[in-house]
């Protein structure tokens, strides 16, 4: 993942009905509340000044329950909905500044989109359904049945080209509009709840699919989803929205560790701790350590940062020294029974 910049959005708003310039102002002088702008101006908050960036090949996660406003900020990306007010920039592009030609061609080159509804054409071979964004863009076809054939080998349906969308199952339909979605390059990838329709099985199995094919094309992608353990699966970073607010953004780390509020506490309160923690978020500085308790073993087991916390428990059973946290220039930290076992009590909800 790169440092670079790919998208940025910069207080973003969404209001919904006739008079929502009006609510916004009220918003912003007045200081009202969702509900009271429903009650006195009928318009409805979709999206609450968000702001946001995105690294070139981050995999950023957006999620919340119904109706906190995740699917509609990701509309905003490529203006399938337009802002109320706000910024939106990708690849250094204003997307807002784009007349309707360029915005068409934005949208076909730019950024590819994957729903939750497959959308395939049912009168068309899955080749021809991977093919139609070239076909958009005027490729030959030769040329365009040539990349589609490379793209349906990459998603391991390369067997299935000639059949028809009706003959493949729920998980092979969906990987085949990721093909599609993939097949013209894109920049951007915008994924909307793509997997919440197939049974759990498939779904993990779409997911271990998706960061396989992430690490090898390391497309930008912004992945809205309502569930918690596939944005910790999938997700570089989270974001957290309610109320059509951004309520905490973080690794699932970060977020697990300190959660910005009850709401987020309650929110990451079911997720197990033992693959998303890691060493330097448990370790305790080496030099208190020593001053407090003298002198570590030569014998301690020793382990690198990013260590999970599922194996430090395991080494913590078989050895009961301390364990030494690794650093860039030296040992940083340590790591006592002690600290692992508050660790996950932290993370369980007592009654």
């Amino acid at each position: 993942m790169s440092d670079e910049t790919v998208i940025e959005i910069s207080n973003v708003w969404k209001i919904f009905g006739a008079n929502a310039q009006t609510a916004l102002e009220a918003i912003r002088s007045r200081g009202l509340t969702k509900a009271e702008v429903l009650a006195e101006y009928n318009a409805v908050v979709g999206v609450a000044d968000v702001s946001l960036s995105v690294k070139r090949g981050e995999i950023f996660c957006i999620m919340g329950l119904s109706g906190s406003g995740k699917s509609t900020l990701v509309r905003h990306f490529n203006r399938l909905l337009e802002p109320t007010a706000g910024k939106i920039e990708i690849e250094g592009t204003d997307v807002m500044a784009l007349g309707p030609r360029a915005l068409q061609r934005f949208r076909n080159r730019t950024i590819g989109m994957v729903f939750q509804n497959f959308a395939l054409m049912p009168h068309r071979s899955v080749l021809d359904n991977v093919a139609m964004p070239m076909e958009i863009r005027k490729v030959s076809k030769n040329e365009r049945m040539r990349q589609a054939a490379a793209i349906l080998d990459i998603v391991e349906l390369g067997a299935w080209g000639a059949k028809f969308a009706h003959e493949l199952s729920g998980g092979m339909q969906q990987r085949v509009g990721l093909a599609r979605a993939l097949a013209a390059n894109p920049d951007v990838l915008l994924m909307d709840e793509p997997f919440s329709a197939l049974d759990p099985l498939i779904r993990r199995q779409l997911q271990d699919e998706f960061i396989r094919l992430s690490k090898i094309l390391k497309k930008t992608t912004i992945f809205i989803t309502h569930d918690l353990d596939e944005a910790v699966r999938i997700g570089d970073r989270i974001a957290i929205m309610r109320d059509g607010k951004m309520v905490q953004m973080g690794t699932a780390e970060d977020i697990v560790m300190n959660p910005a509020d009850d709401y987020v506490a309650d929110f990451v309160a079911g997720i197990s701790r033992l693959k998303v923690v890691h060493a330097h978020a448990v370790m305790q500085p080496i030099a208190e350590f020593v001053a407090d308790k003298g002198p570590i073993s030569a014998d301690a087991p020793r382990v690198d940062q990013d260590e999970t916390l599922s194996t430090l428990i395991n080494l913590a059973i078989d050895d009961e020294h301390p364990i030494i946290v690794k650093g860039d220039s030296g040992d940083a930290g340590v790591i006592t029974r002690a600290d692992l076992l508050r660790t996950v009590i932290e993370g369980t909800e007592v009654s």
